[in-house]
């Protein structure tokens, strides 16, 4: 059976983008056999979005200490459309954060607790200037959550 990952990113630079493809990469791991993956920046993508997947990575940059408005829309546009009909949806987020990112993490995690989606791994925040690791672990992180929707364990 194929299962469908959804990523989410918002990715306004270089480095940004190379997040989002990092992403990619890992959840096109061609060891997984039956996932299905669709990447989509923030406004290109809505509840039918959600609504198709079985499970989703988000990630977005810091954005004077909050999400990126993008994902914000992202949010705003199908928190309601989807609220009752994918409770316990398996998530996983990075943050690209310039300071800290606790406030991005923190407005994320409120968004994501109403919506009553499920963390499968505790948020990645990629701080301070950009490292050539960040696209490491954000290609770990989209392969951990591909990994596990092929092996069904979400």
């Amino acid at each position: 059976m194929t299962r469908r990952l959804l990523i989410v990113a918002h990715a306004p630079s270089p480095n940004t983008q190379r997040l989002r493809e990092a992403a990619e990469r890992g959840a096109r791991h061609p060891d997984l056999d039956d996932i299905e993956v669709s990447v989509k920046a923030p406004l290109d993508a809505g509840p039918d979005d959600i609504r198709g997947c079985d499970a989703i990575l988000l990630g977005t940059t810091e954005n004077l200490g909050y999400m990126s408005g993008a994902l914000k829309d992202f949010f705003d546009r199908s928190y309601y459309a989807v609220l009752e009909e994918k409770q316990g949806l398996p998530c996983a987020l990075y943050v690209r954060a310039g300071h800290d990112g606790t406030g991005t993490r923190r407005a994320v995690e409120s968004i994501v607790t109403g919506l009553r989606w499920r963390w499968v791994q505790e948020p990645l925040i990629l701080r301070g200037d950009w490292q050539e690791a960040f696209a490491d672990q954000v290609e770990e992180l989209g392969l951990y959550l591909a990994a596990g929707l092929d092996a069904g364990i979400w």
